[in-house]
């Protein structure tokens, strides 16, 4: 269903690819998730990992409602408010996507939504018919 290719012309990745290409399927895009509890409650304020795992576990849980997995993400987009936070964004992302990272931008902002939140991640998933 999905392709995964780092050219050798560009740089070596590090957990993302380069390039992933789908070739058949539905795709499902998934709004930028936060470290919100199901009630709204901000979880973990002032922890980047414990925010880091509630976004992946909101949208591991936004996956599965459309039938999908971390297997089948094949873009994702990170906005984190402090680039000294990427090695621990890596190390949970992988346990997350493991050998097969999807095609990824890392982006940092000034702020997200409120003032305690450190990470957002948005996805992009095909999954086959």
């Amino acid at each position: 269903m999905s392709k995964h290719i780092n050219p050798p012309e560009l740089t070596k990745p590090t957990g993302y690819t380069h390039v992933v290409e789908a070739s058949r399927g539905r795709t499902i895009y998934i709004s930028g998730q936060i470290a919100f509890d199901k009630d709204g409650k901000v979880v973990g304020a002032g922890d980047f990992r414990a925010q880091t795992v509630q976004v992946f576990e909101n949208l591991k849980a936004a996956l599965a409602s459309a039938g999908a997995s971390f297997e089948n993400v094949v873009k994702v987009t990170t906005f984190v408010t402090d680039m000294k936070f990427v090695p621990i964004l890596r190390e949970v992302r992988a346990g997350y996507f493991g050998g097969q990272p999807p095609a990824g931008t890392l982006v940092q902002v000034s702020a997200l939504i409120i003032p305690e939140l450190l990470i957002e991640v948005e996805a992009i998933a095909v999954v086959s018919e």
